[in-house]
């Protein structure tokens, strides 16, 4: 993983006032809840005690107590009641679970990977998507490192050959370009841009990205550092996945059909129509996605490139910078 970024984990929704929940995420099972006031807290789902899950357990005035002995800690992992103690002794701060550090935003609840700071970046998401916007969800498992995930989202050379039937109809298989730009490059705040242009094969050559003009549009494709993708199709149209890396095998996906369409029964009907068609796309994506080897990508890992693959270059060097940044 790419340390010291917000990553989105989870959707909202999925956390319930008083009722925390058990996930595997980076590679760590980790328990969330949220307080009566609503906010969201994560810690790693272990009670120092005896190692029994916290998640099984219940909320105690916004504490969360272990199933097992029911020590309870706060939401900085913090022990402050032993009952075998009694209720007056002051718990050994010895007596602590990890916790990391959690945020909420834009329907998702980002969790801090990397060593605590004296002021957090701003959480990564599209400053286009506006609260005009509405939209639906859904999930699926692909067993593959996310990164591996994330670079189908950057691969235009596939359209033609896995999307035959649905967006890369047309046989379009020549690649111009294509045009990426990496629009901010800092330690906790990195976006790529990607323009398309796929063209039928009529015995031209590829046109290299030099010779594209300066596009007068938006980007096609958005990726944000180090899990945020979005499909820009119009402007009151956005597909949009938050790429959640359970751990270096296994990834579970957000997809999120995004529209302006706010009368309720065709918001409805339009989300789970797009929601749906998210499914069948991906669904073909994740056929081939889940066969590749190794199942993390890197720079150095044994594939010959070619020009149409500049988008996963990019995102590989720009990868790499922030893994290997002090």
């Amino acid at each position: 993983m790419i340390p010291n970024q917000w990553y989105a984990i989870l959707e909202s929704s999925e956390v319930k006032t008083g009722k925390p929940i058990g996930v595997t995420r980076m590679g760590e099972k980790l328990v969330a809840w949220r307080n009566s006031q609503g906010k969201v807290s994560i810690l790693v789902d272990k009670c120092p005690h005896r190692g029994v899950a916290l998640s099984i357990g219940e909320l105690h005035n916004d504490h969360l107590q272990c199933p097992f002995h029911g020590f309870e800690f706060d939401t900085s992992g913090a022990c402050v009641l032993i009952p075998a103690n009694g209720k007056n002794a002051a718990p050994p701060k010895a007596m602590r679970a990890r916790a990391y550090p959690a945020q909420e935003a834009n329907g998702f609840i980002y969790l801090w990977w990397g060593e605590a700071q004296k002021e957090y970046p701003p959480l990564p998401f599209f400053e286009s998507i506006d609260a005009d916007f509405v939209y639906s969800t859904v999930t699926d498992h692909w067993a593959t490192h996310y990164s591996r995930a994330i670079e189908n989202q950057l691969d235009v050379v596939h359209l033609p050959f896995v999307h035959k039937t649905t967006i890369g109809r047309g046989n379009k298989t020549i690649v111009n370009g294509p045009l990426v730009r990496v629009e901010s490059l800092y330690p906790q705040d990195n976006l790529l841009n990607l323009w398309v242009y796929n063209a039928v094969d009529e015995g031209q050559k590829p046109l290299r990205a030099s010779e594209i003009p300066e596009p007068s549009r938006h980007p096609y494709l958005q990726f944000r550092y180090p899990n945020i993708w979005q499909n820009w199709i119009a402007d009151n149209l956005r597909v949009v996945v938050a790429f959640a890396p359970i751990d270096e095998e296994n990834t579970l996906m957000y997809l999120r059909y995004y529209h302006k369409i706010k009368t309720p029964g065709i918001r409805q009907a339009v989300g789970w129509l797009g929601g749906m068609a998210n499914i069948v796309i991906e669904r073909q994506d994740k056929r081939v996605v889940i066969t590749q080897q190794p199942k993390r990508a890197d720079l150095e890992i044994g594939e010959i490139l070619i020009q149409g693959d500049s988008p996963i270059i990019t995102y590989r060097k720009v990868r790499r910078a922030l893994i290997d940044t002090p």
